[in-house]
């Protein structure tokens, strides 16, 4: 368990120059997609067979809500536009990845080890049929990490191109105009599997991150943005083929997120636009010293909170089920009370998970996080391909689970983040 600094302690190890709108912004977009997890999430177990599913098929009504708890995209944002600062004329691109590389990567290891402990433990006392749901569900969420990975992988490639108002906006719109190619082929007769070129739709806010760190997007242009997505978004949900969920839920037609739709495209640019529209007030609520602790901490330990959080919640509804207490449906009569009681149990476990497992996000470990060399030419291009098959190999890990499938793909992230740290060793 690590020790936490005082509010004072915080406040004098803050540099005058730090941007404290992006620390806010990437930890605060975290906590909403945490609650917004606990709050979805129910589980059905009918003899057998047990199924996890999700509030907003029982109750499409509140789909449009996902509009504020899908807000993923700002911490893509956040984190580029922090970790760019340091991108500079000659900096190695390859060392430059492989160091946020590090920091992220570190807490994984001990995550799916206690995962899969966990799931055994569960295979004990549990029913047969909550072994795969469990399996599954348990990792899911490492799909952000995964593309998380992929995109700043390209961050060096953007930050390069990205150095005027006018090519940050031709950059957006190459994504958005291809994103929506997409769509029209594959919603038109093409093949599936063509959508999930839509991944581009996740370097949105990272170029609109580049441009808010090199001052490229004023305020005034950014909220006539922020205006402009909102409007196109809501035709495309009332005119077009799009659902209002901006989070797949069972039994939708199309999902918005997997894969990415040219409405979550237009959602990052509208949420990011916002952001930056946005940015003095919220700088001002940062600057205020328990709500700067409060970021500061949480920011110390953003992997553990969003790795964490779902065996917490996991942990919750399967203890309502030894309890005889399942959250299945709205319908139920008590559910919305169940859903607060669970909620708070989660929250608090997911604290003290927070507090006792944050230190190992922040110890470095003896290999590891060595230091990384200076990497060029093809080393560097070929540390900065490894990390991002690293992204896309935990991103498929997360279809599968913690199953032989599953396995094999954390298998060869494993190896191609191990080739990564072997190349950049100094």
């Amino acid at each position: 368990m690590s020790a936490v600094p005082s509010v004072a302690v915080v406040a004098a190890n803050t540099p005058a120059d730090r941007d404290r709108f992006l620390d806010l912004l990437r930890i605060s977009s975290l906590v909403i997609v945490v609650v917004g997890h606990c709050l979805m999430l129910t589980v059905t177990v009918s003899g057998t067979e047990v199924h996890f599913g999700n509030v907003l098929a029982d109750l499409p009504i509140l789909r449009p809500l996902t509009w504020i708890l899908q807000v993923l995209p700002l911490f893509f944002f956040a984190g580029v536009a922090a970790g760019a600062r340091r991108l500079e004329p000659g900096t190695s691109w390859g060392a430059w990845l492989f160091r946020r590389t590090q920091r992220l990567v570190r807490p994984l290891g001990y995550f799916v080890a206690a995962s899969a402990a966990l799931l055994a433990v569960a295979d004990l006392v549990l029913e047969p049929g909550w072994h795969r749901p469990l399996a599954v569900t348990s990792v899911q969420l490492l799909w952000f990490l995964g593309m998380y990975l992929a995109v700043l992988a390209c961050v060096p490639m953007l930050a390069a191109r990205i150095t005027s108002t006018r090519r940050m906006f031709a950059a957006v719109a190459v994504i958005v105009v291809g994103t929506a190619i997409v769509d029209a082929v594959r919603l038109t007769g093409g093949p599936t599997e063509l959508g999930y070129l839509n991944v581009v739709v996740w370097l949105v806010p990272a170029a609109l991150g580049i441009g808010y760190l090199r001052g490229l997007l004023s305020r005034r242009t950014a909220a006539a943005l922020a205006c402009v997505a909102v409007v196109i978004d809501v035709l495309l949900v009332l005119a077009g083929p799009y659902e209002a969920s901006l989070v797949t839920v069972p039994g939708q037609r199309l999902s918005n997120l997997a894969p990415p739709s040219l409405l979550l495209a237009g959602h990052a640019v509208m949420l990011c636009c916002a952001a930056v529209a946005a940015a003095p007030w919220l700088r001002r609520l940062a600057a205020r010293p328990r709500v700067w602790w409060w970021t500061v901490i949480g920011n110390t330990g953003a992997m553990t909170l969003y790795l964490w959080h779902m065996p917490a919640l996991l942990t919750v509804l399967a203890l309502g089920h030894s309890a005889g207490i399942d959250r299945s449906t709205p319908a139920e009569s008590g559910f919305w009370l169940l859903t607060a009681v669970q909620l708070a149990a989660t929250m608090v476990l997911t604290a003290v998970l927070f507090r006792t497992l944050r230190g190992l996000e922040n110890t470095a470990l003896r290999w590891w996080d060595g230091p990384v060399a200076a990497v060029r030419g093809a080393r560097s291009t070929t540390v900065v391909l490894a990390v991002a098959a690293a992204g896309i190999m935990i991103l498929q890990a997360t279809r599968w689970g913690l199953t032989a499938q599953g396995w094999a793909w954390f298998a060869g992230a494993a190896a191609a983040l191990l080739a990564a740290r072997l190349l950049t060793r100094a």
